[in-house]
């Protein structure tokens, strides 16, 4: 993984001591909130319902088992001893003091973890595949080329005060486990006559008009990729709606001026810019690369895995469903679920963020990694060291074996802590989990996307899940809209709602009557929910859930 440079740790230090002089005088009242919420947002501090809340940004989601601590002290010392993965491969803390938060900055900085740009009208943070360097079905690491992308991105003085915040992911695989057709521009790598590149897809995102991105180029070449996104992020800055922020994102310039005229703009741009970029980009890219060499594979018997494979049921159940084919055969990518049934999904405590730090360092070649589904990842483990770190993850609360089943629930905080959303979004991802749980259907149903947000920002991606559970307010009272059909991979797609929302109290049975319908629709048990919802469409499930509506037909 990429480490600190002089230069790094440096610039790293002055913003640092910038924000602490910024902090000083908001809480001397030099500085008003108004005047103190642009320089709190540029370093990932938002103002939440009930405290502030401080979001540290984890580049493409890889940790070393150092940082994995260093987030487990931040939680412990100055919040309330957990933190909170979210979609973005970030981590959030809930309930810092204002006064704390320049000595969290710092302790992050010891480490090479900051928060800036993890807010405002600017380049967020990178994501990547979480399985990325380790999937056997990548053509490259997409990770040095997101390393390059942060570096490109951070500060950078034409990006910073935009129409709107901008979002870019990156997978190096086909089978997209990045979502890179809901962002503002998803990279894809490929290969074109030997020569490794990036299908450029643009205009995707989520929140209150869902779209689905399109594709700019097929194919860019590594040596000209800095200077295309330059000039596809220009041209959005510069023609992107700034009349009204729900219009501002570049889904919509994409949409109201359409594919072929903002490929034009881009790629005149791209001529105007290109001279700019003399190689010293692709020197820093071959300086990147360096950093992400593999590890040095340990060898030894499959004879302890193999044996408790056979021996002990709830060891192989945990490894169906959380475990990964790696691209060495003697490997495993092992998924730790933070969605315990009844569990915050995404929550993790820092007595937990120290046993994954453990077992990182010991068994998996210092590396994790977190995913946009709010899950931690150790990429690298050789598989006669799995039935070890089953025992210890199932001796702390980690041992779940529900990765992509249904309680495998993607939720944002919703209003247990946002000041934005309008509904609850934790007890319903706890009551649904709990409740699947206790009918014993979880892995009878199989693979299952569930994804729930508390307001239309859409921060649970619930419009590409399978089910997604949009909590509004409807004149003070909750009320759950659902959607169907929803896809996150590299067959997205936007859900159609149902039709009427529902009450707290009523959104759990709704979800069993839609599980309830599938199963009794499905061609056999290899057939899963999304396909079987492609198959037979939308009318069973409707049926289903508004039985009151087929008896007013009839």
């Amino acid at each position: 993984m990429y480490r600190y440079s002089e230069f790094d740790t440096a610039f790293l230090a002055e913003r640092n001591a910038q924000f602490r002089a910024q902090v000083e005088r908001r809480i001397d009242g030099s500085l008003t909130e108004d005047e103190f919420k642009p320089l709190r947002l540029m370093n990932g501090l938002y103002l939440q319902l009930h405290a502030y809340m401080l979001r540290v940004a984890i580049p493409y989601g890889t940790l070393n088992s150092a940082q994995m601590r260093q987030l487990a002290l931040l939680a412990e010392k100055w919040d309330k001893g957990y933190g909170h993965f979210t979609t973005r491969q970030n981590i959030q803390y809930n309930w810092p003091k204002l006064r704390d938060v320049p000595d969290m900055l710092d302790a992050l900085a010891e480490v090479g973890l900051h928060a800036i740009q993890t807010s405002g009208n600017t380049i967020r943070n990178v994501t990547a595949d979480h399985f990325a360097g380790a999937a056997a079905d990548e053509v490259a690491d997409p990770r040095p080329y997101a390393e390059l992308l942060r570096q490109w991105s951070t500060d950078h003085p034409e990006f910073q005060f935009m129409p709107r915040k901008f979002k870019i992911a990156i997978t190096g695989s086909a089978n997209d486990r990045a979502v890179i057709k809901a962002h503002d521009i998803g990279l894809q790598l490929v290969t074109r006559d030997g020569v490794l590149g990036a299908r450029v897809i643009v205009g995707g995102g989520l929140g209150r008009t869902p779209m689905i991105g399109q594709e700019l180029s097929p194919f860019v070449a590594f040596d000209d990729l800095l200077a295309y996104l330059e000039a596809t992020v220009s041209v959005w800055n510069q023609i992107g709606r700034r009349d009204n922020k729900y219009k501002a994102r570049i889904k919509i310039t994409v949409f109201e001026h359409g594919i072929e005229a903002i490929r034009a703009k881009v790629n005149e741009r791209f001529i105007q810019v290109r001279g700019q970029f003399k190689g010293a980009d692709m020197a820093l890219l071959d300086e990147i690369k360096g950093h992400f060499a593999p590890p040095s594979w340990r060898t030894s018997s499959l004879a302890p895995f193999d044996e408790a494979y056979a021996k002990d049921p709830v060891f192989r159940s945990w490894v169906d469903t959380n475990i990964a084919a790696h691209k060495r055969d003697d490997h495993a990518i092992v998924t730790i679920s933070l969605k315990a049934h009844g569990a915050t999904p995404g929550d993790a405590s820092a007595e937990q963020m120290r046993v994954m730090a453990d077992l990182a360092e010991r068994f998996g070649y210092d590396e994790l990694r977190i995913s946009h589904e709010q899950n931690v990842i150790l990429p690298h483990v050789h598989k006669s060291d799995l039935p070890a770190i089953h025992a210890e993850l199932a001796a702390n609360g980690l041992g779940t074996a529900n990765i992509g089943l249904i309680s495998d629930i993607i939720a944002c905080p919703g209003m247990d802590y946002c000041a934005l959303a309008t509904a609850r979004s934790i007890p319903v991802a706890q009551e649904i989990a709990t409740r699947f749980e206790e009918l014993k259907l979880e892995h009878e149903i199989g693979a299952l996307k569930i994804k729930i947000s508390g307001c239309i920002n859409a921060c649970g991606h619930h419009h590409v899940g399978h089910i997604g559970i949009l909590g509004l307010d409807r004149a003070g009272v909750e009320n759950y809209q659902i959607t169907l059909g929803g896809d996150a991979t590299e067959t997205a797609a936007i859900g159609e709602r149902t039709g009427p929302g529902f009450a707290y109290d009523q959104i759990v049975p709704a979800i069993e009557r839609i599980v309830e319908t599938y199963l009794d629709q499905r061609r056999d048990r290899e057939e899963s929910f999304i396909d079987t919802y492609r198959r037979v469409g939308m009318a069973p499930f409707k049926a289903a859930l508004y039985p009151e509506a087929r008896a007013d037909a009839a």
